[in-house]
Parts: structure tokens; sequence; C-alpha cells
């Protein structure tokens, strides 16, 4: 979706809103309050609450950080999981605010099929990268033959998708996330 700078600025309000009250605060007025400007030139540039919800998600998607999904060197497997999990659960403001905007967009994705679509597209690009580099690890004997790459993949994406959840009303500290994400990971490399 290309947007307009002004498209982007109101784009960039609505998250800012979004993250601090939810999303059901979105609207045209608390938008053009976060960018200081009119109702009326908020609604100029996006004619439909719709179309100003794709611009937050098209935002969304070109600002957050994308986890690293080459093939890791060494660490193991194992390490390189984790790593990832905590690189995007919400353990800090940044990741906190990324997850409640897309958690946001993951509900909404069940009414939007063009948001439904990019998501699953995600969803299924990291799922890819996982069982791509769990396969590499059974071909190079660092995890049994008999563990199910896809199974891996889908499983990781779950734990991160359910823990970030359980992260934004009950924060732990790191180490203790750390510490559970490798004890699922333990259990989904075991054969």
């Amino acid at each position: 979706m290309q947007l307009t700078p002004r498209q982007t600025d109101f784009a960039d309000a609505a998250l800012r809103v979004l993250v601090r009250e939810g999303m059901a605060a979105v609207s045209f007025r608390t938008v053009a309050a976060e960018a200081a400007m009119s109702v009326g030139a908020v609604q100029k540039a996006f004619p439909t609450k719709d179309e100003m919800l794709r611009a937050m998600f098209a935002r969304l998607r070109a600002t957050a950080s994308a986890p690293v999904l080459s093939e890791p060197g060494r660490p193991t497997l194992r390490g390189w999981l984790v790593d990832l999990m905590i690189a995007v659960l919400p353990l800090d403001g940044p990741r906190r605010a990324a997850e409640l905007q897309g958690a946001a967009f993951a509900e909404r994705a069940a009414f939007d099929p063009v948001i439904a679509d990019a998501v699953a597209s995600s969803d299924r690009e990291l799922r890819a990268a996982i069982a791509g580099l769990v396969n590499r690890a059974r071909a190079e004997g660092e995890v049994a033959a008999t563990v199910d790459a896809d199974a891996v993949a889908w499983g990781v994406l779950a734990f991160m998708q359910g823990m970030a959840s359980q992260l934004l009303y009950d924060p732990a500290p790191e180490d203790a996330v750390r510490r559970q994400c490798g004890w699922v990971v333990d259990g989904l490399l075991s054969a």
C-alpha cells in the first residue's frame, strides 16, 4: 500500500493511539488530536475508517523489526530459536508496543480479508524459515532425524504468539522467559 506523507503521519499517530488506548479508541477524532490536525484533514486522507486501519497495518509492517530469518551459524538451532523468541516477545517498551499493535491487527484479520492475507503470509514465511532450519539441523545431525520440521515450526510460532499475549498482561523477567522458551524448544526438538 502506497501512502502519502500525510497518510503516513496519520497512520503513525493512529498506531500511537492504539498502543496507549487500544484499537477501540482509534477514530478520526483521536487520530486528529494525536496528530494535532483537524478531523477533516484525517477524513480527507482516509475516506473510510477501514482505509485508515489498512494504512495503519501497512505502517506497522513497514516499521516493525522483522526477525532475522537467515540460517544461524553456530550457536545451535536451539539457541537460535530461543534468541528469536526473546527478540520478539514484549519484554520492553518497543517490543510491547509492537505486540499490542500486532495483536490488534491479528484480531482485525478475522474481519478483514486484506489484513488476514498479509498476516497469514507473514506466518507462512516464518514457519517455512523455521522448518528449513530444522531440516538443516536434522541433516547435520544436530537434532534427531525423526523431528518433524513443520510441527516444530507450528509449535514455535504458536508458543511465541501465546507467550506474547500472556506477557502483555502478566509481565515476567527476561531470564525467566528465556528459561521457559528453552524448555519449549527442548520439547519441540526432542524426537
